[in-house]
């Protein structure tokens, strides 16, 4: 037998000669021939081939394809010199109609079959093994001598012809630390499946149980290690028993074929399109992925919104990175639910100001546009109100179509809990996001104030007991958008508001929101989420991650999202209708905002007072 501890250090060629001698006494292939590529392998009958190769390409994440055989051909010239596939992994597996009926340690037997079937080489996650080790992330299944876990998910894959089947992932425990390490130590290895799929809760994928991985052993998460999953070769596994071939076979699992090529040949990437890490839940445990450059542009308009046309000391008020964070959650949600209306008028009929509505309006119009559900919650007094306003955006093309309108009141303990989730359950939420813009919230007393002090509880339903509420609900994220301090979500900012607002004191909105925009003009936070969410769809690096590297990149609806970005046009269209419906104004909104040389808002600094 050949001593395990020196395997790391041979050559490729050397292994494979010992492997098909069959003198390894050790169950995978992770941590041997450092640096160089390992690959999974599947073996089909040469009819189902060409629907394999597609199906590949079209998950290219899990299924890198390195190399695909002729029927018949054990050897692969392009990935090493001397190679026979009957023999050169550590143990195979075969199967039958979607049955797997055997592990070979050797296909030699099984060489007249062979001769009409196919051999696909796919990248294998232990490749990037060293260049993880390199930047410093410890590899704790190598260091615990085991096999990698890899688990099935809920995430079901492109699906070609007969080969249909979710997502494999491997799993490693990762410092949290050292999270954005591993991720640009991987990112450009996409031969070995590139960048990880997801960071966090393994929940999120579908995944019950860390702990009973359906493929390799279980890998123990020290303190202060998060999970974080890539994309895996065994998927390649599962679309054969999905397929039922006949006769098939692959490697078994962590028994990689070790090839002669290097993992040197890789392309720099420039500093802007570095991915960065951002933690968006701690319940459950979530992080996104974004390019640097993304991150920046989004900055940008964070930075812009900030400016203090009132002159109220907003700016004691801002948290940095929060419209990057929000919007990096609403990217991910699947459901959406916007709050909006604050009745400062309250001695007129409607007492809404038009600060809200427009921006409500400009997220709804872009989430529908990325194919997301949303709906809009008001106060029961306003339904009409806000119903001829969404009628009127939709004849003016800002909506694609009319946003369900629903309204909330308190008639038992649970009924905040029953309005998010079906049935009361906490486990099915209707919705992943909720958004209040310039929305009335409610300050410690009880009492809801406008900027004057003036209780105006009468006139607010208790839409905030939904965000409370949300706060007890693993999944459900909130965002709060104001510019006052006095706006529902602002409870994060309570204390700054108290400090360094007029009335703040009395005013202050007590109850909190997970992320919290603030803005010069609660509309411009609005504008502001449209405007990241955009730049985040045409984002490769986060666009990757969201749909976990399988089908295919979104950006060919492009200009479906660019179509539903907020505009001058939109704007004054929809406060002309404002107008008519008798909603009042209390506020400037100016701003020009421009990313990637596109005029998402520019409003040449007019008061909106001016176009009643």
């Amino acid at each position: 037998m050949v001593l395990t501890g020196s395997l790391k250090s041979l050559l490729p060629h050397v292994l494979r000669r010992i492997i098909r001698c069959n003198r390894l006494s050790i169950s995978n292939t992770s941590g041997m021939a450092e640096g160089y590529k390992q690959a999974n392998v599947v073996i089909l009958p040469k009819s189902l081939a060409d629907d394999f190769e597609k199906f590949c390409h079209a998950n290219d994440g899990p299924l890198p394809l390195l190399y695909r055989s002729k029927p018949g051909d054990w050897k692969c010239p392009s990935l090493s010199s001397d190679s026979d596939i009957r023999t050169d992994c550590l143990q195979y597996r075969m199967y039958e109609y979607g049955a797997c009926t055997g592990s070979l340690k050797s296909l030699k037997e099984y060489s007249e079959q062979l001769k009409d079937m196919v051999t696909f080489y796919l990248g294998c996650s232990f490749s990037f093994e060293k260049a993880v080790q390199n930047a410093g992330i410890p590899i704790r299944n190598v260091e615990q001598k085991c096999n990698v876990s890899m688990y099935k998910t809920a995430v079901p894959c492109y699906r070609v012809s007969a080969f249909c089947c979710n997502l494999v992932v491997t799993m490693r425990p990762i410092p949290e630390s050292k999270l954005e390490a591993a991720v640009r130590a991987t990112s450009e290895l996409k031969e070995a499946h590139g960048a990880p799929i997801h960071v966090g809760d393994p929940g999120l994928l579908g995944i019950q149980d860390h702990s009973k991985p359906d493929y390799g052993d279980p890998v123990h998460l020290h303190p202060g290690d998060i999970p974080v999953f890539w994309a895996c070769g065994v998927t390649g596994v599962e679309a054969i028993i999905s397929c039922r071939a006949p006769l098939a076979f692959t490697h078994s699992p962590g028994c990689m074929f070790i090839t002669d090529l290097k993992n040197d040949n890789v392309a720099v990437r420039s500093s802007r399109e570095t991915p960065q890490v951002h933690c968006i839940s701690q319940d459950p445990l979530h992080y996104s992925i974004v390019s640097a450059e993304a991150a920046q542009k989004i900055k940008t308009l964070e930075t812009l919104i900030g400016i203090d046309p009132g002159n109220r000391g907003i700016i004691h008020l801002h948290r940095q990175d929060e419209l990057l964070k929000a919007c990096l959650s609403i990217s991910h949600a699947r459901s959406v639910l916007i709050t909006t209306g604050f009745p400062t008028h309250f001695t007129y009929e409607p007492p809404e100001e038009n600060d809200g509505p427009p921006g409500a309006l400009a997220i709804a119009a872009m989430l529908q546009a990325l194919e997301k559900e949303v709906a809009i919650v008001t106060d029961q007094r306003a339904m009409n109100l806000n119903k001829n306003i969404i009628e009127e955006a939709v004849q003016l093309g800002i909506l694609k179509r009319p946003v369900p309108l629903l309204s909330f009141q308190r008639e038992s303990a649970d009924s905040a809990l029953m309005f998010l989730c079906e049935n009361g359950n906490p486990g099915r939420p209707r919705f992943d996001h909720l958004i209040a813009i310039e929305r009335a919230g409610m300050a410690a007393d009880g009492n809801y104030y406008n900027a004057r002090k003036v209780n105006i509880k009468h006139l607010v339903d208790p839409i905030d007991e939904l965000f409370l509420t949300a706060q007890t609900i693993p999944g459900v994220t909130t965002t709060g958008v104001g510019d006052g301090g006095n706006e529902l979500g602002m409870g994060k900012v309570k204390d700054a508001v108290k400090k360094h607002i007029k009335n703040g004191d009395v005013i202050a909105c007590d109850v909190e929101a997970d992320f919290t925009v603030v803005a010069g003009v609660s509309n411009w936070g609005g504008y502001a989420i449209a405007c990241a969410l955009y730049i985040l769809s045409t984002c490769e690096i986060h666009d990757r991650y969201l749909r976990k590297a399988v089908g295919f990149p979104q950006l060919s609806k492009k200009l479906v999202w660019l179509s539903a970005l907020p505009s001058v046009t939109k704007e004054e269209k929809l406060l002309k209708t404002l107008v008519q419906l008798g909603v009042r104004s209390g506020k400037t909104a100016s701003l020009e905002m421009e990313v990637d040389g596109l005029p998402f808002y520019n409003t040449h600094s007019l008061m909106i007072e001016k176009l009643l």
